[in-house]
């Protein structure tokens, strides 16, 4: 029992240390927001300063950073509202009905998996000019429909966790497939569906190229464009104010890991005991 407490103890120090050691990057980015150029260069320190708001003035000075975080708001959550619905409702299907092409259509989402999304850049904008669509967030957003891996991850979520006992009952008291979809079987993906959300949001917020290939307008750009805009601006020579852009950026992605991680933390989980 010592011997437990003793490793438990150690366990639980590395875990704690591992947390700060994560940490300590974010705080320091908060921190240098409040701080003046001077400030920061002259080195490493854990107090706030008192210049946030003058270097909010500069930083706004240059760029709208609300009109980058709204942009980039609006592309994040249409794309991972999309992904996930549509996802789930792909998963449903090759886990529930059985086809001819069932096992072709997933071996093709597996293959899908290991083409990097770069390679098919030049595609996109060449089916964007087609349709007259440049310039525009519908080539950034529609693709999202389709989402290989969050199709694979909902398939063995489902696989492993629904019982097949509750469709069957379900439609013996006449419930229809759209029904049983919404009511019984998106409920049961919710820790999956959470898990994937995050990281469709985290990476459609931190998209950069698609969004610098694709948007041609000012008004229209997203953050991380708005971002590397300062780089050889006049406001790059105010560390304090890239370090407050870089924070506001950062801030949407935080929150929705802290509302989201109890879910993260039942998908991982989900399945390791059967009852």
């Amino acid at each position: 029992m010592k011997k437990m407490k003793t490793a438990r103890g150690v366990i639980y120090f590395f875990l704690i240390l591992l947390v700060i050691i994560c940490f300590i990057p974010f705080y320091m980015m908060i921190i240098n927001a409040t701080r003046s150029n001077s400030e920061i260069l002259r080195g490493f320190t854990l107090i706030p300063s008192n210049a946030l708001m003058e270097n909010y003035a500069i930083l706004d000075s240059y760029i709208n950073i609300w009109i980058g975080f709204r942009n980039s708001l609006i592309i994040a959550l249409s794309v991972t509202v999309l992904n996930s619905y549509f996802s789930a409702l792909t998963a449903f299907a090759l886990v529930v009905y059985e086809f001819k092409a069932k096992n072709v259509i997933f071996i093709t989402f597996i293959v899908m998996m290991m083409v990097p999304g770069q390679l098919g850049l030049i595609g996109l904008y060449d089916l964007a000019s087609t349709f007259g669509i440049l310039d525009t967030y519908w080539p950034l957003i529609i693709p999202a429909i389709a989402a290989p891996f969050t199709v694979f991850f909902f398939r063995q979520f489902l696989i492993t966790t629904m019982p097949m006992s509750i469709l069957e009952s379900g439609r013996i008291d006449g419930a229809g497939e759209t029904y049983m979809f919404h009511r019984l079987v998106l409920p049961i993906l919710m820790p999956a569906i959470a898990t994937m959300g995050i990281f469709t949001f985290i990476g459609s917020w931190n998209n950069f190229l698609f969004p610098l290939v694709i948007i041609r307008s000012p008004r229209l750009y997203t953050l991380p464009i708005m971002i590397r805009q300062l780089q050889g601006s006049p406001v790059a020579s105010n560390l304090g104010a890239i370090y407050l852009g870089i924070a506001i950026s950062v801030v949407p992605i935080m929150i929705a890991f802290l509302f989201l991680s109890k879910y993260i933390i039942s998908s991982i989980t989900a399945g390791a005991v059967k009852g």
